[in-house]
C-alpha cells in the first residue's frame, strides 16, 4: 500500500492534503524500518512523540506516554510545579527543570527538595535534595519529612484517575505540556474545594450546636414556653 501511494503520490495536486500524505509516507516508512530493539522507536502513527516508559511493576511493566514531572508541597501537598518531559529522560536529569519550575511560579526558592531512588546523581547543588532511603546526614527533623514524600505517590493517582492525567487529549508535545499544567491546576482546585466543604460542615455543625445551647439555656431560665396542643 505503501509503494503504491507513491507511486500515485504526483497525482494528487498541491495542498493541505499532499503535504498530510508526505508526512504519513514518512511516518510509515520510519515504522516499517525499525527494528526490535532500536532507540526511538514509533509507537503511534497519530502521536509520534509516545515513549516506552519502563515502570518496573510486575503488574505493568511498561506504559507508553510522556513522562511527567509533579513537585507538591510536603505538608499540604498543594502542587506547585508539574511539566512535561517528552523523550523519556533519566530522572535524575529532570530535577534542575522541576525545581526552577516551581521558583518560577512560586517566586520562591524551595529549602529541601525529597525525591525518590530514581533521582540519583542529579547533580543540584542550590538546593538540598534527599533521596527516599538515605541515611547519611538525615536527622529525625528530615527523616519525618522524609517520610511524607511517599505521599505524593496517591496525589498522582488521584490525578490519573480523578484529574485524567492518564490520557492527554491535546495533539503534540505542547499540548503534553499543557495537559500538565491543566492537571496540576484541577487537583488543587479539588483539593480548595474539598477544604472549603470541611469548612462548611463545620460552621453548620457550630451553628446548630449554639442553636441547643442556648435552647437548654433558655429552659433552664424559665423563659422557654412550650405550647402543647389539644390531645
Amino acid at each position: 500500500m505503501l509503494r503504491d501511494i507513491e507511486r500515485q503520490l504526483d497525482r494528487v495536486p498541491e495542498g493541505a492534503l499532499k503535504a498530510r500524505m508526505v508526512e504519513m509516507i514518512a511516518l510509515v516508512s520510519r515504522l516499517l524500518a525499525q527494528k526490535q530493539k532500536d532507540k526511538g522507536k514509533l509507537y503511534s502513527l497519530h502521536e509520534p512523540a509516545v515513549d516506552c516508559i519502563s515502570k518496573g511493576k510486575a503488574h505493568k511493566r511498561y506504559e507508553f506516554g510522556t513522562k511527567v514531572s509533579v513537585a507538591t508541597t510536603n505538608r499540604g501537598g498543594f502542587v506547585v510545579g508539574m511539566r512535561a518531559l517528552p523523550g523519556n529522560p533519566y530522572d535524575g536529569h529532570t530535577l534542575h527543570e522541576a525545581l526552577e519550575q516551581v521558583e518560577i511560579l512560586t517566586d520562591q526558592r524551595p529549602e529541601f527538595a525529597f525525591v525518590d531512588r530514581g533521582y540519583r546523581g542529579h547533580g543540584v547543588e542550590n538546593v538540598k535534595a534527599f533521596i527516599s532511603g538515605a541515611r547519611r546526614g538525615v536527622t529525625r527533623t528530615i527523616a519525618k519529612l522524609l517520610r511524607r514524600r511517599s505521599a505524593s505517590e496517591p496525589m498522582i493517582g488521584h490525578m490519573k484517575n480523578d484529574g485524567r492525567l492518564t490520557r492527554s487529549t491535546l495533539k503534540g508535545t505542547d499540548g503534553d505540556a499543557l495537559f500538565a499544567v491543566l492537571c496540576g491546576c484541577g487537583h488543587n482546585i479539588r483539593m480548595i474545594l474539598r477544604h472549603l466543604r470541611e469548612l462548611l460542615c463545620r460552621l453548620i455543625s457550630m451553628f446548630f450546636r449554639l442553636r441547643q445551647i442556648n435552647i437548654a439555656e433558655m429552659a433552664a431560665r424559665g423563659s422557654l414556653q412550650i405550647v402543647r396542643g389539644p390531645t
